[in-house]
């Protein structure tokens, strides 16, 4: 298994970075590799990558499977001997027999539907250092060159590499999450999910289409590709204790966020990439909130300004981009007056703010140091409490679901008449409410699914009166610039008020209890 941090250069950064590899003892090597997959994708579609590498004048056959969290992945080389000049050795996959992700390949290529055949390729130079930090060795690999596809052909393709690794030899992760932190900060660097590998897929794959490889995300991907939603797994089959609830429930929502923050870093258009990342940013939030009393001390109270910064950059985004564009296909259904002012499409220059956004050095610190809390006995602090046992934690989350869900019953009742930031208080508490339930819902009774279920219309009500609402605001600010045709919206949306808040109101009565957690060590 490796424990290593990814991070893409901005091309006005390359210069810095590499005077600053070359500060030390480093060496410099020239490599090139050869991906090999079956031609129904059997590795691809299970994030497999299988290839073999020129490194020097020896060549190292590699295969490579997601892990567990989001720093680790499982990976098994194996020596294939000295390079002769334009001849490469046949892969051999059984060279990888005993070991896991061996075995992952193994069953990959059982259920495929055809044999092994080249897909792509890397040429890149690879300049590498050892640095220690706080107890930790680590290897630091500036990778540059380009991945190539339909190599020869008058489809071929490439895409450029421009990337640091670093990599943990030795040592506790902190020295590790502390030297990526600070070569992120110094250098501009934004953490990447997106392999080598990946970005041969891309090329691969035809233009806008999925690349087809699940990686430690829940959502869509980078621009040209977008990486789809999977759902997300379960946490757990029993409700861990105290410290080992943190780092499950913090590592399944980075997994929602990691893939969309790396795709929007790198440029990506596709709004829903922007969504999900909000989605991924609150669900972390929540977990920051609602599970620290289960591990005192273990979560830094610097992690979540720059969560709450990016996440609220984003929404502004959100709501000039896609509320604007959804109700504004409302209004025109209504008989609204085309605006004065030129409300085309944007994207390009949302993606662009987005970018700046996601690029934030605060905001990928963060993520550097939640990710190394993730790591089992590696965590960024060095002396994490292991906080409450079993018994005192599914107590504990059981008081704080009956009080999120007796705080949104008391919201409910009477809502018509409750203020609007009242309104959105509630909306707030009951997505927390169903995050909390989501991250325990494998301990809950069979009760959680209708639960759950319930509170969607509830959801979507609610996710309507607030777009209706930040709509209205918009439409108002754009009648008081001087475009008169936008106060028929701001008079249609305000006319609305009334009946959207009713449909609030109706489907906030139809929750359901909320379900209990089953006693310890029952399934």
């Amino acid at each position: 298994m490796e424990i290593e941090f990814k991070f893409c250069i901005p091309p006005d950064r390359l210069a810095a970075v590499q005077a600053a590899v070359r500060r030390g003892r480093c060496v410099a090597i020239r490599m090139e590799a050869r991906y090999f997959d079956t031609p129904d994708g059997a590795l691809a579609s299970r994030g497999i990558a299988f290839r073999l590498r020129r490194e020097g004048d020896q060549w190292v056959q590699t295969v490579k499977a997601l892990g567990d969290g989001p720093l680790d992945r499982q990976e098994h080389n194996v020596a294939r001997g000295p390079a002769i000049e334009g001849i490469a050795p046949e892969p051999l996959p059984q060279l990888h027999s005993g070991t896991v992700a061996g075995a992952q390949l193994q069953q990959a290529l059982q259920a495929a539907g055809g044999p092994l055949v080249e897909t792509y390729g890397t040429e890149m130079d690879r300049l590498t250092r050892d640095i220690t930090r706080q107890g930790a060795v680590v290897e630091l690999a500036l990778d540059t060159g380009r991945v190539v596809a339909h190599r020869g052909t008058p489809q071929q393709a490439e895409a450029p590499i421009c990337e640091v690794e670093l990599e943990l030899k030795a040592g506790p992760v902190a020295g590790l999450a502390a030297l990526a932190a600070q070569w992120a900060t110094r250098h501009g660097l934004y953490l990447s999910t997106v392999s080598k590998a990946e970005r041969g897929e891309r090329l691969l794959a035809p233009a806008g289409s999925p690349s087809g490889i699940p990686i430690p995300s829940d959502s869509p991907a980078s621009s040209g590709s977008p990486r789809k939603a999977r759902p997300r797994s379960p946490l757990y089959q029993q409700l861990p204790a105290g410290q080992a609830l943190q780092r499950a429930v913090v590592a399944q929502c980075l997994q929602q966020i990691l893939g969309p923050a790396s795709d929007i870093a790198e440029g990506a258009s596709d709004e829903e990439l922007l969504h999900q990342l909000r989605i991924g940013i609150r669900r972390l939030r929540t977990a920051l909130r609602e599970l620290a009393p289960l591990a005192p001390g273990n979560f830094d109270p610097a992690w979540e300004p720059p969560l709450v910064q990016v996440f609220q950059q984003l929404g502004h985004l959100r709501d000039r981009s896609q509320v604007m564009q959804r109700i504004g296909a409302e209004l025109q259904a209504a008989g609204a007056p085309p605006l004065s002012t030129h409300q085309g499409d944007n994207t390009a220059l949302v993606a662009q703010a987005a970018q700046q956004t996601v690029r934030d050095t605060a905001f990928q610190e963060a993520l550097v140091y939640l990710m190394a809390f993730t790591t089992p006995g590696l965590d960024a602090t060095g002396d994490a409490a292991a906080g409450l046992d079993a018994r005192a934690t599914r107590r504990r989350l059981q008081q704080r679901l009956r009080a999120l869900h007796a705080q949104v019953q008391k919201g409910a009742r009477g809502f018509a008449t409750r203020t609007p930031q009242a309104q959105h208080r509630l909306r707030k508490r009951l997505k927390r409410l169903r995050y909390l339930t989501e991250f325990v819902a494998p301990a809950l009774d069979a009760h959680s699914a209708r639960f759950l279920d319930s509170l969607q219309p509830a959801l979507s009500a609610l996710g309507h009166l607030n777009d209706e609402r930040v709509a209205a605001a918009l439409y108002r600010e754009l009648a008081e610039s001087g475009d008169l045709k936008a106060w028929f919206g701001a008079g249609w949306l305000a006319g609305r008020q009334a009946q959207s808040v009713a449909a609030c109101e109706q489907a906030l009565g139809q929750m359901e209890e909320a379900p209990r957690l089953r006693k310890t060590g029952k399934r």
